[in-house]
């Protein structure tokens, strides 16, 4: 248990300083590009704008640290029950929300800071009441199919949403790499040829092009999130989508339980973090930006040349 919680810990850092270097990185290339064929006649970034934000070095090493996030998520996800690994993983919001502050500028209101406290008591709810996670063995293979058919739908769906809709797909898109991630979550512990090593097994397993699948349109769902909309915001619905669906597949299908006596604190947790979540992303659509403070001086018109 310690071990799965502390690998579930480093992945949340991981993927919250990511996802502000993205934003950064994001931001900073649509400056930088700001032509007309940076979107789409709907508003919607373009497949060359999203490139282009991939190509800033904050991008390259948010990227990175993604990477290192997934690897810790998978393993915690295989060590913890679903509803304690995800939402562990999700308190990547107060990572982001915090640095957001110090490298995009953003201000945070009082009410911010108390939503993210709430999810802060909501995790030591959920790691007191957390018990075994379950077993994926007797799962038939039809459901690893239907896993890689939803991922497939969700990430050819959200491409298409955030292309017609634009910036009003926000919240939509980071909502639905959220359940990307999730998927993912539960493709992992579904996936055959792990315990033990069976390489055969695994690169037959449709469980295995799930993963693959909603890692990487999840990613590039973020990424037009965080390029179109309010970073906090756009976080927080990943929060949601991340860890409800998991978490109800853990419990109701995986096997995933609480302690003896201690499923009403599991379930008080589970609640408060997704409303934590969700009152940051409601209150993170209004995010100010610092404005810098110009010296005396420089009011004053500069000399002709």
């Amino acid at each position: 248990m310690l071990t799965g919680l502390l690998t579930a810990v480093a992945a949340s850092v991981c993927y919250g300083t990511g996802s502000v270097l993205q934003a950064v990185g994001s931001r900073r290339s649509a400056q930088n590009h700001a032509a007309a064929t940076a979107r789409t006649q709907y508003g919607g970034p373009s497949l060359s704008s999203t490139a282009k934000a991939a190509m800033t070095w904050e991008f390259v090493i948010g990227t990175v640290l993604d990477f290192v996030g997934f690897a810790m998520g998978a393993l915690a996800a295989r060590l913890l029950p679903l509803f304690l690994s995800q939402t562990v993983i999700s308190a990547n919001l107060i990572i982001t929300a915090v640095l957001s502050v110090r490298l995009l500028g953003i201000w945070l209101t009082r009410a911010e800071w108390m939503s993210i406290g709430v999810v802060c008591v909501a995790l030591v709810l959920l790691a007191t009441a957390a018990g075994e996670e379950g077993s994926a063995h007797g799962i038939p293979i039809s459901t690893h199919w239907w896993l890689l058919a939803i991922s497939l739908a969700l990430m050819a769906g959200g491409t298409l949403a955030v292309r017609l809709l634009g910036p009003r797909a926000a919240i939509l898109a980071g909502l639905l790499s959220g359940l990307g991630f999730g998927a993912l979550g539960v493709g992992v512990r579904l996936l055959n040829g792990l315990a033990p090593l069976d390489p055969a097994a695994m690169l037959t397993d449709p469980a295995l092009y799930a993963i693959v699948t909603a890692g990487a349109g999840g990613m590039y769902l973020h990424t037009v999130a965080l390029q179109i909309g309010s970073v906090n915001g756009a976080t927080a619905a990943l929060v949601v989508g991340e860890t409800v669906l998991p978490g109800a597949i853990g419990v109701l299908w995986l096997g995933d339980a609480s302690r003896a006596g201690l499923t009403w604190m599991a379930v008080l947790g589970f609640v408060l973090a997704v409303s934590g979540a969700v009152a940051v992303a409601w209150l993170g659509g209004r995010e100010a930006y610092l404005e810098e403070e110009q010296p005396q001086e420089a009011a004053a018109p500069a000399p002709a040349r």
